[in-house]
């Protein structure tokens, strides 16, 4: 805590990253807001905050607490990872994203570090994913959801999540209704016969994407298309990212 204070304190204004991920473990950034260096790999120029950036604010409610969960909560307190997802999903993707959140917190557990990191997955599918889906949806996918450091975030409609993915996340999101043919990849599909694959009365055209920010409320690491099969977006990569930057 006592480094965490002196960091904070030592900090400076302002440093432009790129999104990516990088191998520069425990380097403290050049401008002392960040514990990880500058990402390797540039990515363009996305609308979701990058490395070196504020993460922006936000309130949303976790329904199996009955918690309001913000961005003021966390800082001073915790590092945090962050997903966005739908339990329907008709595809991998997301129960990829919420594995490497999962194995964040059983690193956490095991190496005692687990009340300096917060776990949030936001539903964006407020419809569906209901408290009574959320909880029985984390048993299958062997989530300690009463644990304090996680939480099931879920926006009030769709309308909502909608407006804040875009306005404050930079993420765009497209529903699809079922009518509409996707292939495996949440992208929309002309040439494919799906009609033995069944979205659930309709889909998301969404970007796969986690968020690592400090305790600063400063961005460590964006992972953008983080189910793919790259090592810097592995299950160990943000794993280890995440264990740098919450023990800083």
């Amino acid at each position: 805590m006592e480094r965490r204070t002196y960091l904070r304190a030592a900090g400076a204004t302002g440093v432009a990253g790129i999104a990516g991920c990088l191998d520069n473990v425990g380097f403290i950034g050049g401008d002392g807001r960040t514990a990880l260096g500058p990402p390797e790999e540039p990515r363009g120029d996305p609308s979701h905050p990058i490395h070196g950036d504020e993460f922006p604010s936000f309130s949303l409610p976790d329904p199996l607490s009955g918690e309001t969960v913000s961005l003021e909560d966390m800082v001073g307190e915790r590092a945090f990872l962050m997903t966005y997802f739908f339990t329907a999903c008709p595809d991998g993707a997301c129960p990829a994203l919420l594995l490497r959140l999962r194995r964040a917190q059983e690193d956490a557990i095991e190496r005692g570090y687990e009340d300096d990191i917060a776990l949030l997955a936001m539903t964006f599918d407020p419809e569906r994913d209901t408290p009574e889906v959320l909880a029985e949806y984390a048993g299958e996918r062997g989530i300690d959801h009463e644990a304090d450091n996680w939480h099931f975030l879920r926006p009030e409609s769709y309308e909502d999540g909608e407006q804040l993915l875009d306005d404050t996340f930079g993420m765009h999101i497209e529903r699809v209704e079922d009518d509409d043919e996707l292939d495996d990849h949440g992208q929309e599909d002309h040439g494919t016969d799906h009609e033995d694959h069944d979205h659930g009365e309709y889909t998301f055209i969404h970007y796969n994407l986690i968020m690592l920010v400090n305790d600063d409320g400063i961005v460590e690491r964006s992972y953008p298309n983080a189910v793919q099969q790259r090592e810097e977006v592995s299950v160990e990569a943000i794993v280890e990212d995440a264990r740098t930057v919450a023990q800083r």
